[in-house]
């Protein structure tokens, strides 16, 4: 056997080149990790359209409110009426949609997820020909870990479901994240294995790839719908835009949210979006020559608002104009589940100590699914807007028992003018950096619009307990703990977290 050349038997050279080996595989992971963080934003991400003018009849605020025992409902009631009168187009993107319960079933829980598989069902069987796209995130499939039942019925009737692409968008969770694209996604998605299910302990078992990918933080989190609709004196059709918090998940039903219903041009705006969703996940649809010809509606010719779609990081750009406006003279109301991005605090606590008043009504990250949490990152980011603004920051939490308070809605007042921010995205980084995708829409008008009016109302019921115990004051869940504070701005600032 040839004897190796004598540099190579020196100790000190296989010393350098294990450190070489290492620091150019480092130098790898640093390098994939900013890449996965900075990849171009495929269309349809990062929407920010034009304003739209509605008329106030165009526009419609509902809400869900979950107090103990009282539940009122009426967003999936209008979304399965919307469905229900649809005849020419049908399009659902819908983050969470199954009927796993986590944890702890609880109370008597709604079958949002059937009734919404159903209702798509009875539309195709009515009307073959109608087109019906179905998007939705993967995390209800286990990431390829097992089919959902509910997803089969529908492609079982013709009707393809979409799941989201995860690679194409950015990564939130860096430390995690290299890892990942290096040495898991190689492997194509989960399947059947020996590992419990991550939403129900009744579910099929999965392989260690499905939890694998849960761990990289994900989501296409948007939801809505957008459908043709009769017309109010039912005598022609029109395009209608649902946007909401609420998901059609069994485990979520009781929870809390809120929505808005637009009629007319919005829609196609959302469409656009909505196509570039499901051309980087691999249905390139152009849902344009899909859409019934002939239905585009006459722009409004007397108008009392506008409306605009924004999505993902044009979400944080809207609140934080809207933020940068707010003076002696404005009246700022948040009501959100997660609230965490700093651009977003230092923004409020910055309007706060103008002058603007503001009152945030929060939920207190103790309940998820039968699980308690430890009130991060509500807790710790409510007591240091508490003290940064020496208290004129006011502060109520919803005061749940089980459910969540899944609201996120943004009320500006200013000058005569009302903004209103609502729909899927929590005020988190995840929701408002590119990495999830999130889909809002933005109405401003004057106080008295109808849809306006009732946002107002419906904020001032929670926050003043006008017929019900809904919310309790700061003290009750005040969280001073620096040792919150700090995991909590670890999280915020890693991507290592689940909010």
């Amino acid at each position: 056997m040839p004897r190796l050349p004598a540099w190579l038997r020196h100790r000190s050279t296989w010393i350098a080149l294990a450190a070489g080996a290492l620091g150019f595989s480092l130098l790898g992971v640093v390098r994939l990790n900013y890449l996965s963080r900075h990849l171009p934003l495929p269309p349809g991400v990062s929407v920010a359209s034009a304003p739209i003018p509605v008329r106030a009849d165009d526009v419609r605020f509902l809400a869900d409110i979950t107090h103990g025992d009282r539940v009122e409902q009426s967003i999936y009631d209008r979304a399965l009426e919307l469905i229900a009168g649809a005849e020419q187009f049908i399009l659902v993107d819908l983050f969470l949609w199954n009927d796993y319960l986590g944890q702890d079933p609880g109370p008597p829980f709604r079958s949002l997820s059937q009734e919404m598989v159903d209702a798509l069902l009875a539309r195709r069987a009515a009307r073959p020909d109608l087109p019906i796209h179905v998007i939705s995130d993967p995390i209800n499939e286990a990431y390829g870990g097992t089919p959902w039942p509910g997803f089969e019925r529908l492609r079982a009737a013709g009707i393809p479901v979409t799941l989201t692409d995860h690679t194409r968008l950015r990564d939130s969770n860096p430390a995690y994240s290299a890892f990942w694209r290096w040495c898991v996604r190689p492997f194509g998605p989960g399947g059947a294995g020996s590992l419990p299910h991550p939403l129900s302990a009744n579910a099929p078992q999965v392989s260690l790839r499905s939890w694998l990918a849960l761990l990289n933080f994900k989501a296409n989190h948007r939801k809505l719908i957008v459908v043709d609709s009769p017309t109010t004196d039912g005598t022609d059709r029109q395009w209608t835009t649902l946007v909401m918090s609420a998901n059609p998940h069994d485990g979520s039903s009781r929870h809390s949210n809120v929505a808005l219903e637009v009629r007319g041009d919005l829609a196609f705006t959302a469409l656009n979006s909505e196509a570039g969703v499901l051309n980087f996940s691999g249905n390139p649809i152009d849902l344009f020559q899909t859409l019934p010809i002939g239905q585009q509606p006459v722009p409004p010719t007397e108008t009392a608002a506008t409306v605009q779609l924004v999505t993902e990081s044009k979400i944080r750009d809207a609140l934080l104009a809207g933020l940068a406006t707010a003076d002696e003279a404005s009246q700022v109301d948040v009501a959100v589940f997660y609230l965490s991005d700093r651009w977003v605090v230092d923004a409020l606590a910055a309007a706060a100590n103008r002058g603007a008043t503001v009152r945030l009504l929060l939920d207190p990250n103790k309940d998820a699914f039968g699980y308690e949490k430890n009130g991060i990152p509500n807790r710790p980011v409510a007591a240091e807007l508490r003290r940064r603004t020496e208290g004129r920051i006011a502060v109520r939490w919803i005061d749940t028992t089980g459910e969540q308070f899944h609201a996120k809605l943004f009320l500006l007042e200013r000058h005569g003018t009302v903004t209103l921010l609502a729909g899927s995205a929590n005020f988190t980084s995840r929701n408002l950096g590119d990495y999830n995708l999130e889909s809002n829409l933005l109405l401003q008008g004057p106080g008295d619009l109808p849809a306006l009016r009732d946002a107002r109302d419906w904020f001032e019921r929670l926050w003043s307990n006008r017929d019900a115990p809904f919310s309790v004051a700061y003290e009750r869940y005040a969280d001073a703990s620096r040792w919150h504070a700090l995991v909590y701005r670890f999280q915020e600032a890693t991507g290592l977290s689940t909010f």
